[in-house]
């Protein structure tokens, strides 16, 4: 079963007293040190309602949380600080990003956190429990999308929930906002690799429906002018 509908509950980002102490830990131990992580990380979590929205659909599952294309780590600060405590794996292919993800975990002390370097587009990892997909499919061709949805649907225990974050392929100002800012930041570096293919809401959609997982999927733009959406799908 599917839905695309208007969003049933509107989230909004967090404030900036919050914003600032779950990003605390990105700031350089020294005043003199490269800022860019706090800076960043600070300004993502006051303008883009993608970790209460992500917390929601996590909040009442507590089975182990696989996060694919987890940056430097930002998603397991933000659960911790909601008190959301069930264990966290995160991949990412960036081992820069990985190793400063490592270096803010050992300045934030946060239990039951692993950051690993891994390639989605080469294999994917043994896992039971929960899986979030956060702005990363973009960056995989459609074969290898599909096949890592079909993978992340087979992933889910009973109590397991998909959680994914994805630009839907649209022509509209949204949509082409998007493919601008994310040529750009494959341009600056901050992504080592270049968009490949945008889906559209049934390719998302099918291969999870497919799987027997019931899927909801709803516009996340919140202050942002970008055409994100999220889909949770669950058993």
């Amino acid at each position: 079963m599917s839905a695309l509908s208007p969003p049933a509950q509107v989230h909004a980002p967090f404030t900036d007293a919050i914003a600032r102490r779950i990003a605390q830990p990105f700031a350089p131990p020294r005043p003199w040190g490269n800022w860019g992580d706090y800076c960043y990380t600070r300004l993502k979590l006051r303008s883009d309602p993608l970790y209460p929205a992500v917390i929601a659909a996590l909040r009442h599952h507590r089975s182990p949380l696989l996060d694919l294309g987890c940056g430097l780590g930002l998603l397991a600060h933000a659960l911790r600080a909601a008190g959301l405590e069930q264990a966290y794996r995160g991949l990412d292919i960036d081992t820069t990003k990985i190793q400063r993800g490592q270096q803010i975990l050992a300045r934030s002390g946060l239990a039951g956190v692993q950051l690993q370097r891994h390639d989605l587009s080469v294999s994917r990892p043994a896992h039971r429990g929960s899986v979030t997909l956060l702005d990363v499919l973009q960056y995989l061709d459609q074969p290898t999308q599909q096949t890592l949805l079909a993978d992340a649907a087979g992933m889910l225990d009973d109590d397991g929930v998909l959680v994914i974050r994805s630009t839907l392929a649209e022509d509209s100002a949204r949509g082409r906002t998007s493919l601008r800012a994310d040529a750009w930041a494959h341009r600056i570096g901050w992504m080592q690799t270049r968009p490949q293919h945008y889906p559209g809401a049934g390719e998302l959609q099918r291969p999870l429906e497919a799987a027997g997982l019931q899927v909801s999927l709803q516009p996340l733009y919140g202050n942002t002018p970008f055409n994100n959406w999220l889909l949770v799908a669950r058993r």
